[in-house]
């Protein structure tokens, strides 16, 4: 059933954002919050309430929650965020007895300020929604949008029910199998893996006191980070075949294969909820914007989880584009216009292409039994760990903290 609050009698709206998940939502209240005046529209295919249905977990690194202190979203999910404190890097095989240490990072990039939060995505999406209500953005849900048409100064949005809205600027968040690229013609790189990452929560009988844990398996990287009392959630990568088999295993077979993977340190392990499995891929579109028409989030990238940097990337594109369309919006531009959007395109891309790279060689170097590269990365790990300096930049740019970074994801107003 379609859903649709704030009603759009008028028929036309300044900016539509076609999808509803962190990075659309994020989208929104970035630019309602800077520009009060503009009307704003999320249509969302996804029933109402579905959200609430998510157990899955996202770091959220420390630019990233300076956006959402400044948009007055961080007040409701700090309660609920779990501190990374501390974050070790091993390399070894499933069988080892001993998995040994290979790199070190200290949590925090200021005093007090942690380099990431551990949020599950419920809480996360409940105050993004909050807000944007708050602020007078307008919903219409259970409803994907079916094609649009291009004017010259404007576009006309189609949804089901034979219902338009005419708009300034469409703004895809759909997802990194977006139909909106597709129909605005977009292409794509993109190559599958061979991998898939099965999410999950577990609880454990000891405290995790914060620290998250990055393991180099053969099969990928296994990833286990801590959330809120004695839980953590997890991101372990395996080949597909392997992936299909163990979400289809009954739950003592599950855990003692997760046992092997997570050990005992923690005490006894057992899953919370639903484990569910992703086909892990990279996919970087060819174009960010075309007229009054731009990308945002995995509809505009999706890379491997290595680096637990997709939802990051995404979140600076909300504050890059919102920029981008505020500071034209206050000259009195056009803010759909390609003239003014190309900035926005320009500002992204080579820091996306850069990411996916970087991803992509990692997953490569580390996803494999070769004991030549072993000994190669284990001392390229040991040498990092030896060079102060070298970690503080890496965990830096872990935290998204730049110079270059858009206002918003430095704490500042735009």
């Amino acid at each position: 059933m379609m859903a649709e609050r704030s009603s759009t009698q008028n028929q036309s709206t300044d900016i539509v954002i076609a999808g509803a998940g962190y990075v659309g939502l994020a989208t929104a209240v970035a630019l309602k919050f800077s520009a009060p005046h503009l009307s704003i529209t999320i249509i969302d295919a996804a029933p109402t309430g579905l959200w609430r249905n998510d157990t899955r977990a996202s770091a959220i690194a420390a630019a990233a929650s300076r956006m959402l202190d400044r948009l007055g979203c961080w007040d409701a999910i700090f309660p609920e965020a779990q501190p990374i404190t501390e974050m070790i890097v091993t390399d070894s095989r499933t069988s080892d007895p001993v998995r040994p240490v290979f790199l070190t990072f200290n949590g925090e990039v200021e005093p007090g300020e942690p380099f990431a939060h551990m949020v599950e995505n419920r809480v996360l999406n409940a105050s993004l929604r909050n807000k944007a209500e708050e602020l007078g953005v307008s919903f219409i849900e259970g409803a994907g949008v079916n094609g649009f048409e291009q004017g010259d100064a404007s576009l006309t949005v189609r949804y089901p029910d034979g219902k338009s809205l005419r708009t300034r600027l469409l703004i895809a968040a759909d997802g990194v199998k977006s139909r909106l690229r597709e129909m605005a013609g977009i292409k794509t790189v993109n190559w599958q893996y061979g991998q898939s990452g099965i999410v999950c929560t577990v609880t454990h009988e000891r405290p995790h006191h914060g620290r998250a844990e990055e393991h180099f398996l053969p099969a990928g990287p296994f990833a286990v980070l801590p959330l809120k009392g004695n839980r953590s959630s997890l991101v372990w990568t395996e080949r597909t075949a392997d992936a299909e088999r163990l979400i289809n295993e009954d739950d003592f077979i599950f855990e003692a294969e997760l046992e092997q993977r997570f050990g005992l340190k923690l005490g006894e392990l057992h899953v919370e909820g639903q484990r569910k499995a992703f086909p892990l891929g990279l996919t970087l579109a060819r174009d960010f914007v075309k007229p009054r028409f731009a990308l945002v989030g995995d509809a505009a990238h999706g890379i491997h989880p290595i680096a637990g940097q997709g939802l990051n990337l995404g979140f600076k594109d909300a504050a890059a584009l919102a920029e981008t369309v505020v500071d034209a919006d206050r000259l009195g531009l056009d803010i759909g216009s390609l003239a003014v959007l190309e900035r926005y395109q320009t500002w992204r891309r080579f820091d996306t292409v850069q990411m996916g790279v970087t991803t992509d060689i990692l997953n490569r170097l580390f996803s494999n039994d070769n004991i030549p590269v072993r000994a190669l990365r284990d001392l390229g790990l040991g040498l990092v760990e030896r060079m102060p300096r070298l970690k503080g930049f890496f965990i830096r740019q872990a935290a998204g903290l730049s110079t270059t970074a858009p206002k918003l994801l430095q704490g500042q107003p735009i």
